[in-house]
Parts: C-alpha cells; structure tokens; sequence
C-alpha cells in the first residue's frame, strides 16, 4: 500500500485511539476521592492527600519518562509503542478495578503513567507517515481526538460509576484500550526504516544539527503554557461559579459545563484551523491563536454573570484550536524523520508539565489577586509565549511558516 493511501486509515483509527487514551485519563478524574474514601478508613484529610497523590501521579511519570519512550520508538518504530503504550494501559487500569487500598491505586496509577505514550507516539506516526501538503490538516483532526477523550471522559465515567459502581468503569476503560491494541496492531501501518547506527560513535543530542530547533523548543514552551493557563482554572472553577451565581443554581452541574465548553468549541474548529494552517502558514495561525487567547484571559477576568464566563471559555476552546494543531504541525515540519518521535515526545513531557503546574499557578495566585487575578495571570503567560515565539520565527524562511 502507498504512503498516500493509508495515511488516512493510520489517521482515523489513531483518532480513535487517542479518544479512546483521553477518556482513560479522565473518566477516572471525577471520583478519584469518593473512590479512595471507600477503599479504608481514612480522614477527610487524608482522602484529600491520598486522591491529590493518585490525580498527579501519572503525569509526573509521564513527564519524566516521555523522552525515553521517543528514543525507543525512533529506533525501532512508532507502531511498537503505539502497541506497549495501548496494551500497557489497558492491563494497568483494568487491574485497578480489583485494589484494596488506596496505596495499590496509586502505584497502578504511576504504572499507568509509565505506559503512558499512546498520544505522543499517534502524533508521531501521523505526521511521519501523512504527505506535508497535508500536515495540518492530519494535525488539526489528530489534535481533537485527546481533547473530545478528555472532554467525554468525565460523563462517561460518571455515568458508568452511577448505574455500576467505581470499579466496573477502571474495566471498562481497559477493555476500550484494548480495542485501541487491537486497532492499531491490525490497522495502523507504518514504513520505518531505521538510520544506521555506527559503533562507538556518539549519538547528537535530539535537537543537533536541526536547524528549527529554536522554533522546536519554542512550540514545547508553547504546549507548556497552552496547558498550565487551561488548567489553572480547575482549582477555582467551582468557586468562581458559585461567586457568579444566584444562590438557588446548581453549582456542580454548571461548573462541569463550564469546564468542558471550550473542549466542545475546539473539536468544532480545530480542522478548520489545521486546513487553513496548510494554505496560510502555521505560524500565521499561531500567532492570531496567542493574540485571541491573550484577549480573552483579558476579557475573562471582567466577566459579570455565568453566561459571560461561558461565552469566555468558549473562545478559549477557538484559541486552543489555533494553537494545538500548529504546534504539532511546526513540530512535523521541524524534525527529521529519524528524531521525530524523540521530539513529540518530549513535547508530551511539556505538556505534562503543564498538567500538573496549570492547577499549582492557580491555586497560588488566588491566594494574592483573587479568582479574577488567575485570569490576568494567565494573560501574561500568553503575552510571553507570543514574545518567545515571535523571536523564535524571526528568522525562519518564509517556506518553513
């Protein structure tokens, strides 16, 4: 089969497995707590460190050992830890679903974050295998498929928890990983041809020699900032809510829409950002994505009542769908093929950054400006990212926007 005929097939069944990735990172989220507190008899305090260590235990592995699973796949191939990662973690949270104390859970949720790699390694594969004239198109679809997981991921596991309790949903989230296994062993095809190796002469670090790789490094900071400003709201969500509300409104409820809104607006947009990326530039589409995010932090941080807060967040999701798909496209056309999963790679470890610091910038900075300074801290964390990447493309040739 030719390159230019399965590069669609590769693209639409890593879609689904990295929707499929997404929704096992998140259906769990939800009732991480509740779960632990059934599990012993623990403190209220205690079930909060407990569930604060199972939440962030994954990434912090993920964003330690991400760059290794990137040399493993440039030398002997993305669809090999497409397979590990899939299989990897449909064992690890199926077996969540028979421990008997919390300490068991969060050992299974470091391992999930050992086996972690699906998502790197799909974006990979895509942008190795798919023709450059379509980068950013394969970029803006693969980009949706984590983020409609993530977005999902919470109300599928709610309400497979509510009608058959914690435990069947770890099993159903492993048996859906398993389907991905399969997928991919029996769908995805990938022509790799590894660069010979000599022996005894020193292998360049991932960035030698590329000339992009200011622009690389540029669109890992990129990631990193994209993700913290996204999760620095999670923290206060539900008291800035309750603050905008009348008192007789479902806190709970309106919270969890608000969080996803801007999930659903960028799974809408995103592709048609990714075709006008191709047309246009990419670093066109970046920049209008950092001015626009910039705006709207700015905008946010002024809003009077719910329904402006929700309009807010769902820009946020437009300027997500500018600003993903790019970076994944200037990444694709920025590495070599021998090193491009060493960079996608590390690229998820940035992004697992973001994670797990997103949360700890918010919780910090209300603590000084109050909710509404989250927002204009987050402004000036877009700003800076627009400074970096604007210096980083300064120099680039026009061929290469």
């Amino acid at each position: 089969m030719e390159k230019g005929e399965y590069w669609r097939r590769n693209l639409n069944v890593l879609w689904f497995g990295n929707f499929i990735a997404g929704v096992g990172f998140s259906s769990i989220s939800p009732f991480i707590a509740l779960f632990i507190a059934q599990l012993g008899h623990y403190s209220n305090e205690q079930v909060s460190v407990l569930s604060g260590m199972a939440f962030a235990a994954p990434f912090i592995i993920k964003m330690i050992i991400s760059p290794l699973w990137g040399i493993l796949a440039d030398r002997y191939g993305r669809k090999p830890m497409l397979l590990r990662a899939s299989l990897g973690m449909a064992v690890v949270i199926g077996s969540m679903s028979l421990v008997t104390n919390a300490y068991e859970l969060i050992c299974l949720r470091l391992l999930q974050g050992v086996f972690a790699g699906f998502i790197g390694n799909a974006i990979a594969l895509v942008a190795a295998e798919t023709p450059s004239e379509h980068i950013g198109q394969a970029s803006g679809k693969i980009s949706t498929g984590n983020v409609s997981g993530t977005l999902v991921g919470p109300l599928v596991g709610g309400i497979i928890a509510t009608s058959f309790g914690y435990r069947f949903t770890f099993l159903i989230t492993g048996l859906a990983l398993l389907a991905a296994f399969l997928l991919s062993l029996f769908l995805v095809h990938e022509h790799f041809k590894p660069v010979p190796r000599q022996k005894g002469v020193k292998q360049p670090h991932f960035l030698q020699g590329i000339p992009m790789a200011k622009l690389i490094i540029a669109m890992f900071l990129t990631t990193l900032c994209v993700q913290a400003t996204n999760n620095s709201i999670s923290p206060i969500l539900s008291l800035y809510v309750k603050q905008l509300l009348p008192a007789t409104g479902s806190v709970a409820l309106i919270a969890g829409i608000i969080q996803s809104v801007n999930g659903v607006s960028m799974i809408m947009v995103a592709p048609l950002f990714g075709r006008l990326g191709d047309r246009i530039g990419a670093t066109k589409v970046l920049f209008f994505g950092l001015v626009f995010a910039t705006m709207v932090f700015i905008a946010t941080a002024f809003t009077q009542n719910i329904w402006e807060l929700a309009v807010c967040r769902l820009l946020v999701g437009i300027s997500d769908a500018a600003l993903l798909p790019m970076v994944q496209a200037l990444l694709a056309k920025g590495s070599p093929k021998d090193r491009i999963s060493k960079v996608f790679s590390w690229n998820q470890s940035f992004q697992a950054a973001g994670n797990v610091s997103g949360p700890l910038v918010g919780s910090t900075v209300v603590l000084f400006g109050g909710y509404r300074g989250v927002f204009l801290a987050t402004a000036v964390i877009a700003v800076i990212n627009l400074l970096i990447v604007r210096r980083a493309t300064n120099d680039l040739p026009a061929h290469q926007n």
